[in-house]
């Protein structure tokens, strides 16, 4: 298990992420689909909660944990 965070930064413009895509995109699962099944089974969490809902919009400051690996929303630099 890994203590670090890694970081999502959205892109310019962009208000907030889907969460599957977050998955997908650091590359935790092998495609959108896995991600959402992984979601759908209560095997993500956002923020410390359980959160089941695939498209959830994740923002700045939201941290998301799976499998042992932390990401955290960040605002582009």
């Amino acid at each position: 298990m890994s203590s670090q965070v890694a970081e999502f930064a959205l892109l310019s413009g962009d208000e907030f992420v889907e969460l599957y895509k977050v998955l997908k995109v650091q590359g935790l699962v092998d495609g959108g689909g896995a991600a959402k099944h992984v979601i759908s089974e209560g095997l993500v969490t956002v923020n410390n909660e359980v959160d089941t809902r695939k498209r959830k919009k994740c923002v700045v400051g939201d941290v998301i944990e799976f499998n042992g690996e932390k990401i955290q929303i960040v605002a582009t630099a």
